[in-house]
């Protein structure tokens, strides 16, 4: 019996999640990804799974043992400081951890989580290099996609986007594009910390070091081999970036804007933190996008959207991940729960719109608490609000 061509547009973890749990129950896929390779492009700072989602959906595909190789349980450490350098919380001490049923969320490198994904796909399955150029839509609900070197991707049956912020999948649903949210971040990094950086590495912690205030922020997050990603962000209009005189170039000149200017009347261990991350190779300057909260569409035959391409949020929530790999577990079970049928275009549709109900209202969860938490975070209040979480614990 003939199956769905089904294709995920994208190698992160929502659509190598799918592919996983899709192939594990003899549904086979392919993954397209933009990137040459595994290697291309740094995959980005530490991320915690929660166990009702990322972890949830990790035991599903049998990786959860493999993830807890990998995993760094005491990257859950919050450390929690004001403006001025004053320490308002700080689960590095003993007897501060939080109770226990607020951990077991460890933190894991992007790259190790994605690394675990893509060794767990059976060969092949990732088509690397294949960057979406457009998508036509045929009259029998089929879609042939078109990619940038010149290949395309024919008599698709199942078209998942799993392609992030800008996703070219997208457009097949909905028309709502994403809204630039107010925030530019600015990621620097520090390797070899303890040696290289002593004085920051004890200062951070084992995990993550906090300040909120007015309009600004600044998270440092330790990650595994001894690095150091510090987070510098600050609401700002969009043009900002470009009229601010920032050579984004330079790292010494980034640094220097920050601490002289746009953390000037800090505490000089906050002006400490974003001056000692000096290693460029990873300097990045972005401005983070969002998708409206409880955006939903009328399902749509033969084409769905996982993670950020179907609610696209700020990090400000810590659920971007999870709510991704939820997608993935929830469209799997979907499609396995149609698996006879998969060769119909009603047993398709059935499973897309299974899987969109119990999406969308996920989502919105989701997507409120992160706005909330980009709220919470930019306040001059923030910091001791949350402190009060922990009790204000600091020694």
């Amino acid at each position: 019996m003939s199956t769905a061509n089904i294709a995920i547009i994208g190698a992160g973890p929502a659509g190598l999640t799918l592919a996983r749990l899709l192939q594990r129950k003899g549904i086979p896929v392919t993954v397209y990804e933009g990137e040459a390779d595994r290697h291309t492009r740094n995959q980005g700072g530490s991320l915690d799974l929660h166990p009702k989602y990322g972890q949830k959906a990790l035991s599903e595909a049998g990786l959860l043992n493999e993830f807890r190789k990998i995993a760094r349980p005491e990257g859950e450490c919050i450390k929690l400081v004001d403006k001025d350098g004053n320490v308002l919380a700080d689960e590095n001490v003993d007897g501060n951890r939080r109770p226990a049923d607020d951990t077991d969320k460890p933190e894991v490198d992007r790259t190790a989580l994605r690394d675990l994904l893509l060794d767990s796909v059976e060969p092949d399955t990732v088509q690397w290099g294949r960057r979406v150029d457009h998508i036509d839509s045929a009259a029998n609900g089929t879609h042939d996609v078109h990619f940038t070197n010149g290949t395309a991707a024919t008599g698709i049956t199942l078209l998942v986007g799993a392609d992030g912020a800008f996703s070219k999948v997208r457009p097949l649903v909905t028309d709502v594009e994403p809204y630039y949210s107010g925030i530019t971040m600015i990621t620097q990094w520090v390797m070899e910390a303890p040696t290289k950086k002593p004085w920051l590495d004890k200062y951070v912690g084992a995990g993550s070091l906090m300040m909120f205030d007015e309009g600004r922020l600044v998270i440092c997050q330790r990650q595994s081999g001894d690095a150091v990603r510090t987070y510098a962000s600050l609401r700002k209009p969009l043009s900002w970036s470009k009229e601010c005189g920032i050579d984004w170039n330079d790292g010494a000149a980034v640094r220097k804007a920050l601490v002289d200017e746009y953390y000037s009347d800090c505490g000089e261990d906050i002006k400490r933190v974003l001056a000692e991350c000096d290693d460029d190779a990873h300097l990045d300057m972005r401005h983070l996008y969002m998708l409206p909260i409880g955006l939903t569409w009328p399902s749509k035959p033969n084409v769905t959207l996982l993670g950020d391409a179907a609610h696209l949020m700020t990090p400000f929530g810590g659920v971007g991940v999870n709510a991704a790999m939820a997608d993935s577990l929830g469209l799997a079970k979907a499609l396995i729960a149609q698996k006879t049928n998969l060769h119909t275009q009603e047993g398709i549709s059935r499973a897309i719109e299974a899987y969109e109900q119990d999406m969308f209202p996920r989502a919105e969860v989701f997507a409120k608490r992160t706005y909330d938490g980009l709220e919470h975070h930019f306040r001059a209040t923030g910091g001791q609000e949350w402190a009060e979480k922990f009790g204000g614990k600091k020694s």
